[in-house]
């Protein structure tokens, strides 16, 4: 093998990671400032605050939003007051946080619910609700209560490849800490 043709070589190993990363930095990863989360999201993802906190909340609601193609990916945290959720069946907080205006929203006889289910992170309560329209077009919802803190994701979602970003934006989703 000649010189030009291990430069070749080298070079070619080189590209592929560069292109496969190229690809990869396409999503961001966002950290919670107290360090209580981390999250991936396509980028660029937009960060917003409430411009003022909402009763029975600590704090104000923090938000990012992006978007992939048509797609949508959003996801915001609050912080609620002592004892305002930790206090209550997380499992029934959660339900009630994870549906509540969907139902308005999307009522079922327009609407198909393709998941509609309690689920759990790192042992924390959570719901899942998986909706799709007439068309195959939906949207993918995911509320978490960790202590007093709630988490909300959501997606939407209208063929195979975009539901395969939605599950990588739902799935990333991870706390610091796991309820033991």
């Amino acid at each position: 093998m000649s010189v030009i043709e291990r430069r070749l070589l080298l070079l070619s190993l080189l590209v592929v990671p560069l292109g496969a990363r190229a690809q990869a930095d396409d999503w961001q990863t966002i950290v919670a400032p107290d360090l209580r989360f981390r999250l991936e999201m396509p980028s660029p993802a937009t960060k917003s605050v409430a411009t003022e906190k909402e009763k029975g909340h600590a704090s104000a609601r923090v938000a990012w939003e992006s978007r992939r193609g048509g797609q949508i990916f959003n996801f915001d945290y609050v912080d609620y007051d002592p004892g305002a959720l930790s206090s209550r069946d997380s499992k029934e907080m959660a339900r009630e946080l994870g549906r509540g205006e969907a139902e308005k929203a999307f009522p079922k006889p327009q609407y198909k619910y393709l998941r509609d289910e309690p689920v759990t992170l790192q042992g924390w309560d959570g719901y899942a609700l998986d909706i799709e329209g007439e068309a195959g077009a939906g949207v993918m919802m995911r509320t978490y209560i960790a202590k007093d803190r709630l988490f909300r994701l959501l997606v939407t979602v209208d063929n195979e490849q975009s539901k395969a970003a939605a599950n990588r934006f739902l799935d990333s989703l991870k706390l610091t800490e796991s309820k033991t």
